[in-house]
């Protein structure tokens, strides 16, 4: 299972108008631990930041699975409440699950989602679906350097 980590990463950016702007950018990163998801977000942002930046904050996030779509370019978190009854009492218990979710839009988010629980046995509620400010997903670098 996937350890997903939200690294914030501080930096000068140029901006459309030409005026150079301190933004603090989100982005999430599979890790085993917080100085492997540092290490990574560092890696994966050097290419595309001219200038020096630093990572502000990195904190470990509840997401349990990620639905990808690489035409999308936006993120959204889907809130889902799984049903499940109770053999002993019959009493119906929710569990709750946040889903991180490519999309171009709402709809397309929406659209997805179901597609990605399509084989899914368990009924399901959705509770929310909000866009994120996550600016990319960095999914685990598998093997070692050498292959």
């Amino acid at each position: 299972m996937a350890n997903w980590f939200e690294c914030k990463v501080r930096y000068d950016k140029m901006m459309e108008n030409g005026m150079i702007k301190k933004v603090n950018e989100p982005y999430l990163v599979d890790a085993l631990s917080f100085t492997e998801a540092e290490a990574r977000i560092i890696e994966e942002q050097t290419p595309f930041i001219s200038g020096e930046f630093s990572v502000s904050a990195v904190k470990r996030t509840k997401i349990s699975e990620i639905f990808w779509d690489d035409s999308a370019d936006k993120w959204y978190l889907v809130k889902v409440a799984f049903i499940t009854i109770d053999e002993k009492t019959a009493a119906e218990k929710k569990t709750t699950s946040l889903i991180l979710v490519a999309g171009n839009d709402f709809k397309g988010a929406y659209d997805n989602f179901m597609e990605g629980m399509k084989g899914t046995m368990a009924d399901f509620d959705i509770v929310s679906i909000a866009e994120t400010p996550i600016m990319d997903v960095y999914k685990a670098k598998l093997g070692s350097k050498n292959e």
